[in-house]
């Protein structure tokens, strides 16, 4: 994005975030709240995630409402998508663990991919309250702003993840076994036996601390990636004479990057779930092979 903003001052010559009223209009990094009481708000990114989850379920209940054996038109399509996606986080996860978690990481799949072309829909961030100062409108309280764009729900995801990964580990795992995953490690008789006890549990809690980080890695990119494309393209619709035409090119770019954010979060997730819980369960065929042997 720094190659972007280098790139936008010397083909047009002024700063990426000053309008023609020489004043700055980058996208706040916080989200407007619209509503709000004592124990409750509301702000503008909730706006976007309500209304991509109701499309969503929408979408799902009209393909799916006549369930052809054959399946055409939109139902086809969605089965298609449903299908590809379970294929792909199959291969990552195996055969056993994609039964239990599907549900998790295609839903996060689609929510994400599509909360991040929703904040491109031409509206979002420009439609709302304002003032006019000099003759120009100054736009203060925008009515939506892209769902991901904001640190609260990309951290609410990877937080979610987090409770979801630690319950399937420790059901897979149980206590002990997900501590010796993490601490574990044998090696060595009498004094080189203390020697790499003591390093694996030096590793071990070096595990520790780069799996607390996860949340925080996971919601700061994805929050980062977004907002600084969105923040681009509201820098560029300012500009006083070519505003209409300078965002169109990367518009297509954010369509791509929405949809490769979409998959590094899904990746992520889902290959953090498989190094640690896929440990818990047999390689498929492998208990057939020892049944058989018995």
């Amino acid at each position: 994005m720094r190659l972007l903003a280098i790139l936008w001052i010397l083909l047009v010559g002024a700063p990426l975030a000053t309008a023609a009223d020489g004043k700055s209009h980058e996208l706040s990094p916080k989200a407007t709240i619209l509503w709000q009481n004592d124990w409750f708000a509301i702000s503008n990114s909730m706006v976007v995630t309500w209304t991509v989850a109701a499309l969503l379920i929408l979408v799902t209940q009209v393909a799916m409402s006549r369930n052809h054996a054959v399946p055409t038109g939109l139902q086809n399509f969605w089965e298609w998508l449903i299908e590809e996606l379970h294929l792909f986080l199959e291969g990552l996860l195996g055969a056993h663990l994609i039964k239990g978690t599907f549900w998790f990481f295609a839903s996060l799949f689609l929510f994400i991919l599509f909360t991040n072309w929703f904040g491109l829909v031409p509206g979002v961030g420009t439609v709302g309250w304002g003032v006019v100062e000099n003759g120009h409108f100054h736009l203060t309280e925008p009515l939506m702003r892209g769902g991901n764009a904001d640190l609260n729900m990309t951290s609410a995801m990877a937080l979610l993840f987090f409770a979801l990964w630690l319950f399937w580990s420790l059901r897979a795992l149980g206590v002990g076994g997900f501590l010796a995953h993490i601490f574990g490690g044998q090696g060595g008789t009498g004094a080189m036996r203390v020697f790499f006890v003591a390093i694996f549990f030096f590793v071990g809690l070096i595990e520790v601390i780069s799996i607390a980080f996860r949340p925080v890695s996971l919601s700061f990119r994805l929050y980062g990636n977004v907002f600084a494309g969105e923040n681009i393209l509201e820098s560029m619709l300012q500009h006083p004479w070519l505003g209409w035409l300078l965002p169109l090119p990367f518009y297509f770019l954010e369509l791509l990057v929405g949809l490769v954010q979409a998959l590094v979060f899904t990746l992520l997730t889902a290959v953090f779930t498989s190094l640690m819980v896929g440990q818990g369960h047999p390689a498929e065929g492998e208990g057939a092979g020892a049944h058989a042997k018995h």
